[in-house]
């Protein structure tokens, strides 16, 4: 019956397209690009979520000063904000650099930017966590 089966099967179709094209690596390259904006978009989500729990609901169902939270969860909401922007500004400069069949590298100021941005926000979040206010 395997025999009788195995011959009643066609054997399966070779591809008569090749797999990759010559335009393949910069349609990659424009969805990893794509990619990246949406990471960017879900960095600046989960800032969002972070702000909202540590500014708004947070101060509600804990016992001390208030203010630290509110300016903790201000901070990183103002973080989330900076990361949308600047999200989209990259999205909208690596689409020309690709256009132009270039490459535009992150400026070493929104690096150094948002290294001390979140450094800072990472004590203050320590402080607030060790130092019962």
């Amino acid at each position: 019956m395997t025999e009788e089966r195995a011959e009643a099967d066609p054997p399966p179709e070779q591809p008569t397209v090749p797999i990759y094209h010559a335009g393949d690596g910069i349609r990659r390259t424009r969805l990893a690009a794509e990619r990246t904006w949406l990471a960017w978009w879900r960095t600046g989500l989960a800032v969002s979520a972070v702000a909202l729990a540590v500014g708004r609901l947070l101060p509600g169902v804990t016992r001390g000063a208030v203010w630290p939270l509110r300016v903790l969860g201000t901070s990183y909401g103002l973080l989330a904000l900076c990361v949308f922007i600047i999200g989209a500004v990259r999205q909208r400069r690596t689409a020309a650099a690709l256009s132009r069949g270039s490459y535009d590298e992150v400026s070493r100021g929104v690096v150094v930017l948002f290294t001390v941005f979140s450094v800072l926000l990472a004590i203050g979040t320590l402080v607030v966590i060790v130092i019962p206010l």
